[in-house]
């Protein structure tokens, strides 16, 4: 398997990483439907989202993919007053990476990073490792500190 840009930074770093590979599904690239295909607690794998902000610009986002994001929570704690998801299209040419293989690790540019605080209550979670087919199972808080995360809690609650 090719080596992305996120498993040679982690290699560089000397972080340790499982990969956890998956049959892709062109027709459903849900993060739901990639935790059941490896049959992995959907609370502890982690997409990224990533969104641009009135006044900080942009912004990359890591939630549980059982979950979605509270776009007011998320404009309030990054304070901007209003944020906008950015659209696929333009995720290749911002990101390095194309839509279902967005990792928080090794963007062509440092974003301001924010994971949802219940990564924290993990040992380890999952994040894409860059491509389609195959994720990155690592310690949640090496993680939080390689990326400059910062947590809070942003995702939509009843």
């Amino acid at each position: 398997m090719n080596k992305t840009n996120a498993m040679r930074m982690l290699d560089a770093a000397k972080i340790p990483y499982q990969i956890l590979e998956y049959e892709v599904d062109e027709t459903d690239l849900s993060g739901m439907h990639i935790a059941q295909t490896l049959g992995f607690p959907p609370e502890q794998m982690f997409k990224t989202l990533v969104a641009k902000g009135d006044k900080t610009g942009y912004l990359v986002f890591c939630i549980p993919v059982n979950e979605e994001i509270d776009l007011r929570r998320a404009a309030a704690l990054t304070g901007n007053k209003k944020i906008e998801m950015v659209h696929v299209k333009d995720l290749l040419a911002l990101t390095g990476y194309i839509r279902g293989g967005v990792s928080p690790i090794g963007m062509k540019k440092k974003f301001p990073t924010f994971v949802e605080k219940s990564a924290e209550d993990y040992a380890e979670i999952t994040v894409s490792s860059g491509r389609r087919g195959a994720q990155l199972l690592l310690n949640s808080t090496v993680l939080l500190g390689f990326i400059g995360a910062k947590t809070g809690n942003f995702t939509q609650k009843d």
